[in-house]
């Protein structure tokens, strides 16, 4: 009978202690923390610990905020700080730009409710469909494509655009006999290139603040041949996943109203979508020919959602709820990036990497840019997950400065930063993107969706490096 059950039992104790193992680590690296802050002083190569718990955390799945957390606890440690010293600590990091990052990531969600509320984001997706003819495949992909496209370019999130867009569009690609994996292909794709487009995704800000590009720049080296190279390969992908998918035969939508989708736009919302359209062309301009900093955000994406509720007829207690309720959704990464920046604030004053430089500067500064470019790149792919601009600026601090000693240019950075941030998002592994995409178009098959995201991985990174290998 012990024979029997020994396994089972190990095999219901295993789920546990991999749960645990985060927790784990974690206390281990704070009591090591608090032993070791008796004894270093700045600079020491220890303020790597905090880093390094940092990636260790989240890579074994912790919750990025409890994460940044814990990782800020240690470093808090390692220097000793007081209870008084902390929250001095904390009242600096609200005005730094790693948490403005986050706040205009909670302020473009406030917007996106605003556009859903007023209508706005369904007539975008609708305008853009009646573009397309509706007995083409091809054209109907391409339609869909770029409302997913379009729709997150002008939200700034992925899930947010598509949670929008699937009602309209996954009722018109039903009619038109396109299966669940072809649905979800279509939205990843559009919803993926139009994230690396979006002026104000915190992503990007991140990019361009730690680049110092402007963004008519970022998005003619970096942001628009990722674009037009998956208008491109989706030529191809698209019509071999509806082949293969169909050929299946059990991806076909059931019990969907195929008459969804066709609602009618009141004048409201028109009027909306067009004050919107003009608020997102202006500011866009205007942060372009002015190259504004972090801060142009903060300001341009209220007013866009003033000026959309008013053309949409809400009142002033409705737009203020709507975009409260929306803005509530990204408290949580608001707060991640406001204990992010005490974070690299507390790791700064360690001094960890003047200790890197002194040791390995002279090795490092031998290496060639363009290799420098590469290796920073695929750190980036293969690092901490789940956080794109968390992820640029965390490349920034460790890389930054090296990186434009050696004579990267802000060009290059920017595209070192984008597809280092970005690859992930397209493999090796499932990821919140990937899930998204599939769950709005009620998709089943992973697998197919990671083939598609290989697809684009590997002729996007040798399109990428041979754009490093031209700007250096």
């Amino acid at each position: 009978m012990a024979l029997t059950e020994e396994p089972a039992t190990t095999v219901r104790r295993m789920p546990a202690a991999k749960a645990a193992a985060p927790y784990a680590i974690a206390v281990a690296g704070l009591i090591a923390a608090l032993i070791l802050g008796f004894v270093i002083h700045a600079p020491t190569i220890w303020g790597l610990l905090p880093i390094g718990m940092y990636a260790v955390l989240s890579l074994c799945g912790m919750n990025l905020l409890l994460a940044t957390v814990v990782s800020l606890l240690a470093a808090i440690l390692l220097v000793h700080r007081s209870p008084t010293d902390v929250g001095t600590l904390l009242g600096t990091s609200l005005g730094d730009t790693v948490t403005l990052i986050g706040l205009i990531c909670l302020l473009g969600a406030g917007l996106g409710e605003v556009l859903r509320q007023t209508g706005a984001a369904g007539i975008l997706v609708h305008g853009i469909l009646r573009m397309a003819r509706r007995d083409s495949q091809l054209a109907l992909h391409i339609g869909v494509m770029m409302s997913c496209l379009v729709l997150t370019f002008a939200l700034g999130t992925l899930a947010g655009a598509l949670a929008i867009a699937a009602p309209i569009v996954v009722p018109v690609m039903a009619r038109a006999g396109l299966t669940r994996s072809t649905t979800a292909t279509v939205m990843f794709l559009g919803g993926c290139a139009g994230l690396a487009l979006a002026p104000f995704a915190g992503s990007n800000i991140a990019i361009l603040d730690a680049s110092g590009l402007d963004y008519g720049r970022y998005v003619l080296v970096g942001a628009g041949p990722l674009v037009v190279l998956s208008l491109a390969l989706s030529l191809v992908v698209v019509p071999r996943v509806q082949r293969r998918s169909a050929a299946a035969g059990d991806d076909f939508y059931e019990d969907i109203d195929t008459g969804a989708g066709d609602e009618p736009s009141g004048a409201r919302g028109v009027r909306a979508t067009w004050a919107f359209a003009v608020g997102l062309g202006v500011s866009v301009g205007y942060a372009t020919a002015s190259k504004s900093g972090t801060a142009f955000p903060l300001l341009a994406l209220p007013t866009m959602a003033a000026l959309t509720a008013a053309a949409g007829g809400l009142s002033v207690k409705d737009t203020i709820d709507a975009f409260c309720r929306g803005a509530a959704r990204m408290v949580e990464t608001f707060l991640l990036f406001w204990m992010l920046a005490a974070f690299f604030l507390t790791v700064n004053e360690l001094k960890p990497y003047d200790v890197l430089l002194d040791r390995f500067g002279p090795q490092l500064h031998g290496l060639a840019p363009l290799p420098f470019a590469i290796a920073v790149a695929l750190l980036g792919w293969l690092g901490v997950p789940g956080a794109t601009a968390a992820h640029v600026v965390l490349l920034n601090k460790v890389f930054g400065p090296l990186g434009t000693s050696i004579g990267l240019t802000p060009t290059a950075w920017a595209v070192t930063y984008l597809w280092g941030s970005k690859a992930d998002t397209y493999g090796p592994y499932p990821n919140a993107n990937m899930m998204a995409a599939l769950g709005f178009a009620e998709g089943t098959r992973l697998r197919t969706l990671l083939t598609v995201g290989w697809t684009l991985l590997i002729p996007a990174a040798a399109m990428y490096a041979l754009i490093l290998a031209l700007l250096l």
